[in-house]
C-alpha cells in the first residue's frame, strides 16, 4: 500500500483502491502493455536533447534556450522527482549569463514515448511558469493534450515498478 500513497496519494480513495486491486491481482502489467506495447528509442542523451528541442521549437519558440538535457541516474532517489529543470546564473565579465538544464530521471530511458513527452512537457513548462499553478498546467496540456491522463498512468507504472520491476527494459 505504501507505493499507492507515495505516487497516488492525491487521487481519490476510489481510484487508489482500483489501482491497489489491479496491483494485488497483478493486472497492471497487462493494462500498461496493452496501451503501450513498446518503449521509445530515445535512449541516448543526444536523441533526448533533440526530442526536447523539437517540443520546445513547436510549442515554446520564444522561451529561453536550453543548454543541457540529460538522463540523471540519481534524480528519482535524491530529489524524489521524475524530472528537474535547473536555472543557473553565472557572471561572465559585466554580463549575467543564464543557463537552463533539463534532467530526466534515468528510469524514463526505457518507457513509452508518451510518458517521456509528459515529463518533458512538465519541465519545459517550468521555463515560463516556476510554480505548479493553473497557467503551468494549461501550458503542460498545450504541449501534451492528454497530460493529466499520462501523469496518472506514469504513477500507476511507478507503483507497478516498485512492486514488480520494470516493464520495458530491453
Amino acid at each position: 500500500m505504501s507505493e499507492i500513497k507515495q505516487y497516488l496519494g492525491h487521487y481519490s480513495a476510489d481510484l487508489q483502491a482500483q489501482v491497489q486491486s489491479m496491483l494485488d491481482a497483478e493486472k497492471t502489467a497487462a493494462w500498461l502493455l496493452n496501451k503501450y506495447p513498446s518503449p521509445h528509442s530515445l535512449s541516448s542523451e543526444k536523441t533526448l536533447y533533440q526530442f526536447v528541442q523539437e517540443l520546445k521549437r513547436e510549442y515554446m519558440r520564444s522561451a529561453a534556450p536550453i543548454n543541457k538535457v540529460l538522463y540523471d541516474d540519481k534524480l528519482h532517489v535524491i530529489h524524489n522527482a521524475l524530472g528537474l529543470h535547473t536555472f543557473v546564473s553565472r557572471v561572465q565579465g559585466k554580463k549575467l549569463k543564464a543557463k537552463n538544464e533539463i534532467r530526466v530521471a534515468a528510469l524514463f530511458r526505457h518507457v513509452p514515448e508518451p510518458f517521456l513527452r509528459m515529463i518533458v512537457a512538465h519541465e519545459l513548462a517550468h521555463l515560463r511558469e516556476k510554480e505548479h499553478n493553473k497557467a503551468f498546467y494549461k501550458l503542460c496540456q498545450h504541449m501534451a493534450p492528454d497530460y493529466h491522463q499520462l501523469e496518472f498512468e506514469v504513477r500507476v507504472y511507478l507503483c507497478h515498478r516498485d512492486r514488480f520491476g520494470d516493464l520495458w527494459l530491453p
